[in-house]
């Protein structure tokens, strides 16, 4: 079984350690195994790139690199960078709920 994560794909982060410390973005993917997620924006990289069908020149590109989410904090809808609790909705499904707003998080 998959230990339920903080952090999911499309939640607004925010970096709270490492170079990109600060910065906040949408999260593009989630890497479950290796317990990293891929920020638009966070963490760029110079990749040394031959010439292809999708890049015809090649050279060096931009990237994003995925970061620990131990460095990750998940931003409510009032733009505060918040720890997440679950509880049940009135359906009975689990909720993420902000720790310092106290409103669900979508």
């Amino acid at each position: 079984m998959q230990t339920k994560l903080h952090i999911k794909k499309g939640d607004n982060v925010k970096v709270i350690a490492g170079d990109s410390k600060g910065q906040e973005g949408r999260v593009l993917s989630v890497d479950r195994k290796k317990y990293r997620a891929l920020v638009e924006g966070i963490n760029m990289v110079s990749k040394h790139e031959k010439p292809n069908a999708k890049n015809q020149e090649g050279g060096i590109v931009k990237k994003e690199s995925p970061v620990h989410m131990s460095n990750l904090m998940v931003v409510d809808g009032k733009g505060i960078a918040t720890r997440i609790k679950r509880a049940k909705d009135k359906d009975n499904n689990s909720v993420r709920i902000s720790v310092k707003s106290g409103e669900e998080i979508k």
